[in-house]
């Protein structure tokens, strides 16, 4: 089985990941995805032999559309989506406006912000299609995530790799998770 189905295998699995997916899908944004933590540590406690636990303690979905680019836009989504499941933090961010904070070039689409991210574990996000399946975006592939390889984009490789070196510092990956290898070597370009 090759990496893409055991992620889509995983997340269908997970009934509270999978909730989650329906929620977001049902706000029919474009190219709206949920990202980041919302996989990558699935994958890693999968990984590890633990259960599908909680969700990240925030969960990032990402969308694209450079007509409602505003952070009101993005706090309204975060309100029906709170009404959706409370207990959950959700942090709604249209990728349409994220190169601004960023210091980049403005993003073609959110699969396109994900390859400015600093993290190749991290810039994997999952959606639901129109059938219902699990589609997956991965820029710079699964082969990391799966082969439990923490390594920084090439973004990060050189004047942002001061912040890649703070997010070690403040998400503890290697403690949470023993068997990761840190590389040395950024990715390529995705």
């Amino acid at each position: 089985m090759d990496n893409a189905s055991r992620l889509q295998a995983m997340l269908a699995s997970d009934a509270l990941r999978w909730r989650l997916l329906e929620m977001v899908h049902s706000l029919a944004l474009p190219d709206c995805w949920i990202a980041a933590g919302f996989v990558r540590n699935a994958v890693w406690d999968h990984l590890h032999g633990r259960a599908p636990g909680a969700v990240a303690t925030d969960i990032d979905v990402i969308w694209f559309d450079p007509q409602r680019c505003t952070p009101e836009e993005d706090q309204a989504l975060e309100a029906r989506l709170r009404k959706l499941d409370a207990p959950v933090t959700w942090s709604v961010k249209n990728q349409a406006r994220m190169h601004i904070r960023n210091g980049d070039e403005p993003y073609l689409c959110a699969t396109h912000a994900m390859r400015f991210w600093p993290e190749t574990a991290t810039a994997v996000a999952v959606r639901l299609g129109k059938d219902r399946s699990c589609e997956i975006a991965a820029p710079f592939g699964l082969d990391d995530l799966f082969g439990l390889v923490l390594r920084h984009t090439w973004r990060f490789a050189g004047e942002k790799n001061a912040i890649y070196q703070e997010r070690l510092k403040a998400k503890n990956w290697l403690a949470t998770w023993p068997l990761l290898e840190l590389a040395s070597e950024p990715s390529a370009a995705g």
